[in-house]
């Protein structure tokens, strides 16, 4: 066996990686359009399982590399804590999307980086200056414009979105740290791998029946799921979250337009201020972050 090389990403080729990003956009709304035509027929902790079980038929031969690659102690700990927070997350998002629009998923979950920046700063030690909170300030007054408590209601969906923002973020801080340590493959392949055994006792608790119909949506989820991640992964490893961050808001367009055409749900105009004033406030952030990094070497 060989021992695993470190993975620097070569952040100058910024077309490549608003290219993969814009991938990954389609591939996420192709995933939400396919959990939310489940509905909330089944167990999220089933679904996300089914999910993530068909996974491993695309992370196979990804798996193969583990066979010639001697990880260090510390990364396979990487590996297992992110499975473990993403299992989390999956189970509330699953929960969420059978419940809200996909415009409202799409919406709450660009705080993803929000959570990532606050940990970045309490858990790895990154400095915290005053425009980083004022950007993220701007970020939850985002959400509470897409929410609008008082004025909707809000539902155990919206919670449970809120929920997966959070533990997403902190799956995203770690992916982050091993998308230098591992191939962009073996890392989507080891989440599959955590998450199926994390999710597998409580989707068995919870087991229900399905149909064949219900199965091949899932593995189509799985598909676009796994190919989702694996292109936001190039994307970090082509160019700087500065050039590709500003893509992500596309999501919310592909979302509400397929929202609106397949399930008949309105566009709602304060969906897509709230969602923009976070991707705004995540894309300053990263911006900011790119001039000290610049200013320090």
């Amino acid at each position: 066996m060989t021992r695993a090389p470190s993975f620097v990403p070569s952040k100058d080729r910024p077309l490549a990686g608003i290219a993969w990003m814009l991938a990954t956009t389609l591939s996420f709304t192709a995933v939400n359009v396919s959990v939310h035509y489940l509905g909330a027929g089944l167990p999220a902790t089933q679904t996300s399982f089914v999910r993530f079980l068909w996974g491993w038929l695309f992370v196979a031969p990804a798996l193969w590399q583990l066979v010639r690659l001697r990880f260090a102690p510390k990364v396979w700990a990487l590996f297992g804590l992110r499975g473990l927070l993403h299992a989390v997350g999956v189970i509330l998002w699953f929960y969420a999307m059978a419940r809200i629009s996909i415009a409202d998923v799409t919406a709450i979950g660009y705080l993803n980086p929000i959570v990532v920046s606050i940990g970045a700063a309490l858990l790895l030690g990154e400095a915290f200056a005053w425009r980083r909170g004022v950007a993220i300030a701007v970020a939850l007054l985002g959400a509470l414009v897409i929410l609008r408590p008082g004025l909707r209601e809000i539902t155990s969906g919206h919670v449970a979105q809120l929920g997966a923002a959070l533990f997403f973020g902190l799956s995203y801080l770690v992916m982050k740290r091993l998308s230098v340590l591992a191939p962009a493959a073996v890392v989507v392949a080891m989440m599959t791998v955590v998450v199926t055994i994390c999710l597998a006792p409580l989707a068995l608790l919870q087991w229900q029946p399905m149909t064949l119909s219900e199965n091949l949506m899932l593995g189509t989820t799985a598909l676009f799921a796994t190919l989702g991640h694996y292109c936001m992964t190039r994307a970090f490893a082509c160019a700087p979250v500065t050039v590709t961050q500003p893509v992500v808001f596309l999501q919310l367009v592909w979302a509400s337009t397929a929202g609106l055409l397949l399930f008949g749900e309105a566009i709602d105009p304060f969906v897509f201020l709230g969602g923009g004033m976070i991707v705004g406030a995540v894309s300053y952030i990263t911006w900011r972050e790119a001039q000290a990094r610049r200013r320090q070497s």
